[in-house]
């Protein structure tokens, strides 16, 4: 027919994904995160751009591969912020190992990410109830301390609003984080602090990020409150944090060896998210990390790119 045009069809690939809240029993709470489900196909840019589209603090990308290769490595997990692509992250592990065990009711599910193999082993907690979940982490490597008055210098805060009997420290369970602890729930929950502070209290250290706890809690179930504040935001769950602080809570007497201690996170922001942490100790030796929790499924789509 004349002048009629025939536009060219452009055919789009769909990307299944979930979104997960994690760190919870229940819609709504906990930490968000998005998981595609097969991601066969992407390249690493195409990652990290469908990761910025997705805008939350983390997307995973499974990455099937033969039955052989899995069932000696794991399946293949790659996590990315909306910045770049991070070697291990907590709640990312725990809500695509949820993902991935599906209702196969598996002991456990490992995943192959890029710091290692990671095995997430599972409880069932009764009818209806979430699975729960619990990831064992890299044994601690502890790193620097740091003078309590001089941090309430850096970050602006009162003086005494650090606790004076234990120290603050850098640990790492695969990513560092400075552990603090702070004197009072009510100094906690008031906190104030910039990104430029936190920038100038870890300058020189390994430490990525603050994990602020204390031993006074909103709920009785809960043995610590804890607040994880990074650039613009604060984050409702911070698992690889969580997997720091037991180490810590351990070698500071706040935590018994294998004690399941349950950390509060998020409530400020209306996220509360619930942590269960537990590490092991012989003589001065912190080991067999240990973080659990649960997962919900509150949403699935598809995304398509050409």
């Amino acid at each position: 027919m004349a002048g009629f045009r025939q536009e060219k069809t452009t055919f789009m690939r769909k990307f299944p994904y979930v979104l997960m809240d994690v760190f919870t029993s229940k819609p709504l709470e906990g930490n968000q995160l998005a998981v595609f489900t097969d991601a066969r196909g992407l390249t690493d840019p195409q990652m990290q751009r469908i990761a910025k589209e997705m805008n939350l603090s983390e997307t995973t990308f499974i990455v099937p591969s033969d039955p052989a290769t899995e069932k000696e490595r794991g399946t293949r997990v790659r996590i990315f912020t909306v910045d770049e692509e991070l070697p291990f992250a907590g709640h990312p592990t725990l809500g695509t190992a949820v993902v991935l065990r599906g209702d196969s009711g598996k002991a456990v599910v490992e995943l192959d990410l890029n710091v290692g193999k990671i095995p997430v082993t599972f409880e069932e907690r009764g009818a209806g109830a979430p699975a729960f979940g619990e990831m064992r982490q890299r044994d601690p490597e502890f790193g620097q301390t740091f003078d309590p008055a001089q941090l309430e210098r850096d970050l602006g805060l009162k003086p005494e609003s650090l606790h004076r009997d234990a120290v603050p420290q850098t640990v790492s369970t695969g990513m560092a984080f400075a552990i603090i602890p702070v004197r009072s729930l009510s100094v906690l929950q008031q906190l104030r602090v910039t990104w430029s502070g936190i920038e100038n209290a870890i300058q020189g250290t390994d430490a990525k990020f603050l994990y602020f706890v204390c031993k006074e809690t909103t709920t009785p179930e809960a043995q610590v409150h804890a607040r994880m504040i990074f650039y613009n935001g604060e984050d409702p769950a911070t698992g690889s944090a969580a997997g720091c602080a037991a180490a810590w809570l351990v070698k500071n007497g706040w935590a018994k060896p294998d004690e399941r201690v349950m950390i509060e996170q998020g409530v400020e922001i209306k996220r509360p998210s619930q942590i269960y942490v537990r590490a092991d100790r012989e003589g001065e030796k912190i080991f067999n990390v240990r973080v659990g929790g649960s997962a919900v499924q509150v949403a699935a789509g598809e995304f398509q790119m050409p």
